[in-house]
């Protein structure tokens, strides 16, 4: 197998890399069975989703405190998902430098448009000049049966 050069950053003690070794599956995990946004999560399905995503993770001493995941063409689109710091390091800065990062990979920063969907973390994606919709009225989407009752749940909540 022929080397790979994995993107890595460090600042102040911390390190972001795409290296697939260096996730720690256990606690993204941990941190994503406890989201509202991915309910029926099992270790068989984030094995999958991480297997044909481009993952950052955001570690500090070894340790998992964050990840983001791109799922992508490499030619024009490229969608950001499963974006989460662990609590105790919220408000440092590190969401904000881990989508930075994620923006400047050589791969994602020639591409067309990264996209993303967010409930509750739009002020934070502005500061970081993701825009709304020009056109919202063009983006369409195709629920499966079993996803659309949660859909409407979820709006009517």
């Amino acid at each position: 197998m022929p080397d790979v050069n994995y993107f890595l950053r460090e600042q102040a003690g911390f390190l972001i890399t795409t290296n697939p070794k260096l996730l720690d599956r256990d606690a993204v995990f941990g941190f994503l069975a406890q989201t509202k946004w991915w309910s029926d999560l099992t270790p068989d399905s984030l094995d999958r989703a991480l297997r044909n995503s481009l993952c950052f993770s955001l570690l500090e001493e070894h340790r998992q405190i964050g990840m983001a995941r791109v799922i992508t063409d490499y030619i024009t689109y490229a969608y950001l998902c499963d974006v989460f710091i662990v609590a105790e390091r919220r408000r440092q800065g590190l969401g904000s430098w881990m989508v930075r990062c994620v923006l400047e990979h050589p791969d994602i920063k020639v591409l067309k448009r990264v996209a993303l969907l967010t409930h509750d973390a739009q002020t934070f994606y502005l500061g970081l000049d993701f825009q709304f919709a020009a056109h919202p009225n063009n983006y369409m989407e195709h629920l499966t049966n079993r996803h659309i009752e949660r859909a409407v749940v979820s709006v009517d909540v």
